[in-house]
Formats: C-alpha cells, sequence, structure tokens
C-alpha cells in the first residue's frame, strides 16, 4: 500500500468515525435511549373509566413528585395477563405509601370494552390508561409487551423490566427507595 493509498484510508476510517459520533449525539439530543438514567419520555394515553364516566388524558408529568411503575401492555399478550396479579400485588403493597401505578395499554383502536373487562377480570384497582396510536411504545422503544419502568418522583428511569419474568421480590428494595426520596 503506497502513502497515498494510506492516507486515503486513514481519511476514510476519520470520516466514518466522525459520522457515527455526530450520529450519536444528535440521538443524544433528541431523546436517546429509554435507559436506567434517562428522563421518562412525555406520552399521553386516555383514561378508561367504568361505565359512562368521561376519559381524561394523562401523560408521565401527571404523576410528577410520584414514584411510579409504568406499565406497557395488552390485553392479548399472555405475559401481560401472566405479570398482572404481581403488579396488583405491588399496587396493593406500595400504593399506600406513595407508588403510582399505571399500565398502559397500546391494544388496537376500539378496543376499550375489552380493556375494561380485562381489568375487571383481573381485578386490577391500579390506573389504566390507553393509547390507541401506540404511540407509547416508540417514545418508550419498547421491544415488544410487556415492558415495565420503574420512575422516581423526578420522573427518571431508573429501572426498565422487559418481558414478565421480572419478579416482584427483587424490585422491593428499588420500590422503597424510589418512595422514600425526597421530591425536588
Amino acid at each position: 500500500m503506497n502513502g497515498r493509498t494510506q492516507w486515503f484510508a486513514v481519511s476514510a476510517v476519520v470520516v466514518v468515525i466522525g459520522g457515527g459520533l455526530a450520529f450519536a449525539t444528535m440521538t443524544a439530543d433528541e431523546g436517546g435511549v429509554v435507559a436506567p438514567g434517562s428522563p421518562a419520555p412525555a406520552f399521553a394515553a386516555q383514561s378508561v373509566p367504568d361505565a359512562h364516566a368521561a376519559t381524561v388524558t394523562k401523560g408521565i408529568a401527571d404523576y410528577r413528585g410520584q414514584a411510579v411503575l409504568l406499565n406497557i401492555w395488552a390485553t392479548w399478550c399472555g405475559p401481560c395477563r401472566e405479570e398482572m396479579p404481581r403488579i396488583e400485588r405491588l399496587r396493593q403493597e406500595f400504593g399506600p405509601q406513595g407508588l403510582a401505578v399505571v399500565a398502559v395499554s397500546i391494544d388496537n383502536p376500539g378496543m376499550a370494552d375489552a380493556i375494561r373487562e380485562f381489568r375487571k377480570e383481573m381485578a386490577l384497582s391500579f390506573e389504566i390508561l390507553y393509547d390507541e396510536s401506540g404511540k407509547i411504545r416508540d417514545d418508550y422503544q419498547t421491544s415488544g409487551v410487556p415492558e415495565t419502568f420503574l420512575i422516581d418522583k423526578q420522573g427518571v428511569v431508573r429501572r426498565r423490566l422487559i418481558g414478565a419474568s421480572w419478579t416482584v421480590d427483587d424490585q422491593r428494595a428499588l420500590l422503597r427507595d424510589l418512595i422514600a426520596e425526597p421530591a425536588k
């Protein structure tokens, strides 16, 4: 390889590395990966009230100052069905201490009645929201359902749990810490 070819190869490597760094910087400026330490992305989802009550739009900002367990799920998801009783037990244990448990369904449009029936069948007492557009999947960069995010009182993701295989016992210490942290 002659000198001119070597300089061309080095220049090409520098351009590729520079482009990668520029892309990474742009991605970080636009929110980057939703992972522990990153701000919980904003979202907008509708409440799923009983009977003929009016729906209300809610998002992560509505829970500012509270520790939050945010679950993204769907009625057709078997693992979601499996984990809902565990999430309900966490709500019963930690809800009175200040944990907000919020489950956002990404079911297809027009499924509010099915979501209500699911909530009733599973005897769920935590807040159920519905994002018909499914935009929360993109906002939180989910790889599927269910995915659960433990978020502190300042709105920072502290843990991301993918799938339904996580255990309640492993999360209790972090939930206690999140609830005990002062709101800023």
